[in-house]
């Protein structure tokens, strides 16, 4: 099992369970993956407002969204559709990723989705981005999200697409 440092700004996500939901969503990845259970991952889990500053931060994009995330190594690849690095053992942060409670629970009711079964895809998708996953052209795309698709359903979570 990797390495979870939570940080909880906004209580509903003790009441949400945001830690075991991140540990099993983490574990199937790295099963998946057949990564080294060495390696660890800062998660914050927050509300709208403190993930719209962090958006507004990093990405220039001054409003909330679900989940960002923040690699400590560029692992993407150079050729669209190929799969990433891999992430070295010796540097085991593999960096952070921030959740906004509302935004998720307004997706999940929207897409008429388990809260969990949400949280658990929006988890799984940052950390591919930690691993150097991305979705910013249709190769790249569908890599990412077949590889969301078979994790989430070694867990027993419905296709999220």
């Amino acid at each position: 099992m990797p390495h979870i440092d939570i940080m909880i700004e906004d209580s509903r996500w003790e009441d949400a369970a945001l830690g075991p939901l991140a540990t099993r969503a983490f574990s199937a990845s790295f099963d998946a993956l057949a990564l080294s259970d060495t390696f660890e991952v800062s998660l914050l889990g927050c509300d709208d407002a403190r993930i719209a500053g962090l958006n507004a931060d990093f990405r220039g994009k001054p409003s909330p969204t679900n989940v960002l995330s923040w690699p400590s190594t560029d692992l993407s690849s150079q050729t669209p559709g190929g799969a990433p690095d891999q992430p070295d053992t010796a540097d085991p942060e593999l960096g952070d990723i921030a959740i906004a409670y509302e935004t998720c629970q307004r997706e999940a009711t929207e897409q008429q989705k388990p809260f969990e079964d949400h949280v658990s895809h929006l988890l799984v998708h940052g950390l591919l981005h930690l691993l150097g996953y991305d979705h910013e052209n249709e190769p790249d795309a569908a890599l990412m999200e077949g590889l969301e698709r078979e994790i989430l359903a070694k867990m027993g979570v419905p296709d999220p697409y």
